[in-house]
């Protein structure tokens, strides 16, 4: 162990989900831990601009909207109004707890922070600049965990009132009237459902044929009916040829696949068109690890790069954009630096969720992609019309659809559409992870009335014996 003054085992550049978490397993393992963060508060995009302050606004968008149909469940709530100023307290509110949580870990974990900009001077060197102040860390291991940021588009760069990104949209102070979505992704369709739900006219544009495209197609597909029994506009199949700012707000120039030109005049547009990495002026070029094409460092199964000293987790690297993808990175990064057992991830087997109403959650293969590799595929799948709890909750849109392999039986996929959608998919990941057959699955006995029964009843219907439809 080496921490001798400014001297340790590993500096971690960027204290996201990929970083703190880092730190908090390599100060398990033994390891001494600095932690090099230039926001005012750790916890990364995700904690500060992503995942939590989005989730939290989903949260007041479904509590306004259940309001608003209380008397359905026998209880009388009048004059429901949404209070936007009381939104943006409580969202802050949550991001301020969450960092604070993230503080506390640090200090029980005797990680040293230090404020201010990371860069890698050589291989085992980082300096951390802060204003005038500039100090050097000693490092027998680098991990950058930098992460990412929205990307713009050229032709249409964000000014940050009229054309505004998803950090640019968390900290608006009121509601447009009317806003334009660019990307059905899940930062796209979280937007997008925040948005209709609390009364403004929104439409939602992809270029690609679905919203949702990495999911399976029935998901999409059930989703984008939601949206439009939302009021939400979805033009798929659909880019956006210009964006030109006026006093009204944006005119946005759309061109559909059959090459018709259509303007929208909108107050705001929402660029949601991905991120891109944050590797370029942090001193990679310092060390042999390499950056490819995209902006992405280039690192092995254990995320390490070419520059034996130093590894690289979470969105700097390409893999998924997902929080957790880049923990369990950060986790396996620092166990093979102190020489623990780990394994590599199974990228195949990372769960993805969007917030959205209704609630999308999946892991696996999708029915195309285990087609595309070459298994013989039986799928079943159950509406949570025929689930009792559903039904108690008043939610009864979507489904879970498992896909797998007819030799074997082997669950390959699990996609769900509907209520508690990103909890229930828990389940799915353990099948997965242990090689679960749905034979196995649909004999797993099931507590009732729960959501969770729908996914064993899909099981069921693989096998061709659903019991309640």
């Amino acid at each position: 162990m080496n921490s001798s003054n400014n001297s340790f085992d590993v500096v971690i550049i960027g204290a996201g989900p990929g970083g703190y978490v880092a730190a908090i397993r390599a100060a398990q393992l033994g390891l001494s831990v600095a932690l090099v963060e230039k926001d005012k508060y750790l916890g990364g995009t995700c904690l500060l601009r992503g995942c939590i302050p989005t989730k939290a606004l989903l949260e007041s968008a479904t509590i306004y909207e259940q309001s608003k149909h209380a008397a359905d469940y026998g209880v009388i709530v009048s004059d429901v109004k949404l209070d936007y100023e009381g939104v943006r307290k409580y969202k802050h509110k949550i991001v301020l707890k969450s960092a604070k949580g993230v503080e506390y870990l640090m200090n029980k974990n005797k990680v040293k922070v230090f404020k201010g900009f990371g860069f890698i001077e050589d291989p085992h060197t980082v300096s951390v600049t802060n204003g005038d102040t500039k100090e050097y860390l000693k490092a027998r291991f680098i991990l950058v965990a930098t992460g990412s940021v929205p990307r713009d588009i050229p032709l249409f760069p964000t000014d940050g009132v009229r054309i505004i990104n998803s950090d640019h949209a968390l900290e608006m102070t009121e509601l447009p009237a009317s806003i334009v979505i660019l990307g059905a992704g899940a930062v796209g369709v979280e937007f997008a459902s925040v948005m209709t739900r609390f009364g403004v006219e929104t439409t939602l544009v992809e270029m690609l044929p679905r919203v949702l495209p990495i999911e399976d197609a029935a998901i999409s597909a059930e989703l984008e009916r939601a949206l439009r029994a939302q009021k939400v506009t979805v033009k798929t199949n659909t880019r956006c040829e210009a964006a030109v700012v006026n006093e009204q707000g944006v005119a946005v120039t759309l061109v559909d696949g059959q090459g018709e030109r259509t303007t929208l005049q909108t107050e705001k547009l929402l660029v949601a068109v991905g991120r891109r990495p944050i590797s370029d002026g942090i001193g990679l070029e310092n060390t042999r690890a390499v950056v490819d094409k995209g902006g992405y460092i280039v690192v092995n199964s254990f995320l390490q790069t070419a520059e034996p000293s130093v590894y690289a987790i979470g969105d700097v690297i390409n893999t998924p954009w997902l929080a957790h993808v880049a923990s369990a990175e950060g986790i396996v990064a620092v166990e093979h630096m102190a020489g623990h057992t780990t394994e590599p991830i199974n990228y195949d087997r990372v769960p993805s969720c969007t917030y959205c109403e209704p609630e999308v959650a999946s892991v696996g293969l999708t029915e195309a992609k285990a087609r595309e590799r070459g298994y013989e595929v039986k799928v079943g799948s159950f509406p949570f019309a025929a689930s009792g709890k559903a039904r108690i909750l008043g939610q009864t849109e979507g489904m879970v659809k498992i896909v797998s392999d007819a030799k074997y039986d082997e669950i390959l996929g699990v996609h769900i559409i509907g209520p508690r959608a990103t909890e229930l998919i828990a389940e799915a990941c353990v099948a997965l992870r242990g090689e679960l057959t749905t034979e196995e699955l649909m004999r797993t006995i099931h507590a009732h009335p729960t959501l969770s029964e729908s996914v064993m009843e899909a099981a069921h219907g693989v096998l061709g014996s659903p019991i309640h439809i």
